[in-house]
């Protein structure tokens, strides 16, 4: 049960970073509103208090026109 806890960490410290890098220094009002969530939903997820549903990750990545392989790439 510890190397799954480890591996979703892993998980959120990956898309915590991509998050991040793609705000760059958009305001998370702008940036939420482009990937449709919630400004309070897209600060827990960049501070890994918040754990993500595979719905909200797919609305991300068709929002930002990217693969699954930009935010995980192990």
């Amino acid at each position: 049960m510890g190397s799954v806890r480890a591996m979703a960490g892993k998980l959120e410290q990956q898309l915590a970073t991509f998050l991040r890098k793609k705000r760059g220094e958009m305001s998370y009002a702008k940036f939420s509103q482009k990937i449709g969530l919630p400004q309070s939903t897209l600060h827990r997820l960049e501070m890994r208090q918040q754990s993500i549903t595979l719905s909200r990750l797919e609305l991300i990545l068709k929002r930002l026109k990217c693969s699954i392989r930009e935010v995980f790439p192990d």
